[in-house]
């Protein structure tokens, strides 16, 4: 009886490296595809597909190395797990940039052989992906490296203190509430379309930060997010207790931004799940704020030498400063991340106010499983 290999996804915009990739599946068994609903995409990222699941599923179904493909009953991060579990399979195949821990995790539940492959186009075709299609979706993303909260009155306040950022082109679509400034993003997107202006960068981010907090906002974004998507590279942004920095230094070095791209990794934790509150218990002090501040400009010399040693130390002083602050940023789920990392990785964080995201980690060496970023250049 021939083995059988289990993909999930949404599959939008069906293009070669979706084929490529149930090719690559294909040598494991009959490949079965799982399709995210409608719902389950809006939820997830926030916008609806441009095809249609009923459309989604009709072209997956055409390609040759497909045995099945339905639309999955369940809803979230794993809405396959009903139809996984009825099924059973051999093998679970995900691309690199496809791969939480609960996907992982799951399957050991299970007895099904978890894999993971590298996201590569079919020899002599260049790399494809929906997002690069999308031309909606052109806008850059953000990490901060190091600092954030500090962007927030209510710590800065204690103790003042800088937020490293870094732009990142769009070759990854990521989640809603995923650490990214993923919605700080669709609201540029709302403002300008697909691109930003060409304009003086700190009056654009102003106008997002502006957009982004309307008169009556209860809960301020921080606008480390409207100043990392706008300022292309790297922001050292420094703040004294209000809601913008002081002062900006922005930095395009092309050996700085290989330095930071050859160093992280992403791990997906999945996006932040309902009800997670992290102002329920929090540790606002000047002793607090000060170690946050100090954790983040020791990060951004280690950055200006590129020494990628004290890179992933001032990481790890970062995140654990950004816990004495905010306890409820640590849980069982980060904490196992951190673990299965800790003897391959130099530092790691997570991205955004925590509760899902992503671990970012540091490390001298290709970390199985993990995505890999590209730092943007120039707002074009």
């Amino acid at each position: 009886m021939a083995k059988k290999a289990f993909v999930s996804g949404c599959f939008d915009m069906l293009h070669s490296g979706h084929v490529e990739f149930f090719r690559e599946a294909s040598r494991y068994g009959d490949v079965y595809v799982a399709l995210g609903s409608d719902k389950t995409v809006y939820d997830l990222k926030g916008r609806t597909p441009v095809n249609t699941e009923q459309e989604r599923l009709f072209m997956v179904k055409s390609v040759s190395f497909i045995k099945d493909a339905f639309v999955s009953c369940g809803s979230g991060i794993l809405d396959f797990e009903t139809e996984l579990r009825e099924m059973m399979p051999d093998y679970f195949v995900v691309n690199a940039d496809g791969h939480i821990p609960e996907k992982r995790d799951l399957c050991r539940r299970l007895g099904i052989e978890y894999v993971i492959l590298e996201r590569k186009p079919h020899p002599g075709l260049e790399a494809r992906s929906t997002t690069q299609l999308r031309q909606r979706d052109q806008l850059p993303y953000r990490i901060d490296l190091a600092g954030g909260w500090l962007d927030q009155p209510m710590v800065s306040t204690h103790y003042p203190g800088p937020v490293i950022t870094i732009s990142l082109e769009p070759t990854l679509e990521f989640n809603e509430r995923s650490g990214m400034a993923s919605s700080t993003r669709r609201h540029a997107k709302e403002i300008w379309g697909t691109k930003f202006p060409h304009d003086n960068y700190e009056k654009i981010a102003k106008i997002l930060f502006c957009y982004d907090n309307p008169p009556g906002t209860k809960v301020i974004s921080g606008s480390q997010d409207s100043i990392g998507l706008v300022f292309p590279g790297l922001a050292y942004a420094y703040y004294e207790g209000e809601y913008w920095p002081s002062r900006i230094e922005h930095r395009l070095d092309e050996p700085l931004l290989q330095f930071v791209e050859n160093s992280i990794y992403l791990v997906s934790l999945g996006p932040r799940f309902d009800g997670y509150d992290v102002m329920a218990n929090t540790n606002l002090n000047r002793e607090n704020a000060k170690a946050l501040a100090d954790a983040a400009d020791g990060h951004w010399q280690a950055i200006l030498d590129r020494d990628i040693v004290r890179f992933g130390k001032t990481m790890r002083e970062v995140f654990e400063a950004q816990v004495a602050l905010f306890p409820n940023t640590m849980n069982e789920r980060v904490a196992a991340i951190i673990d299965e990392y800790r003897d391959s990785a130099l530092g790691w964080k997570l991205s955004g106010a925590g509760g899902g995201g992503y671990m970012a980690l540091v490390s001298e060496k290709p970390i199985p499983g993990a995505v890999r970023v590209i730092a943007r250049r120039a707002l074009e």
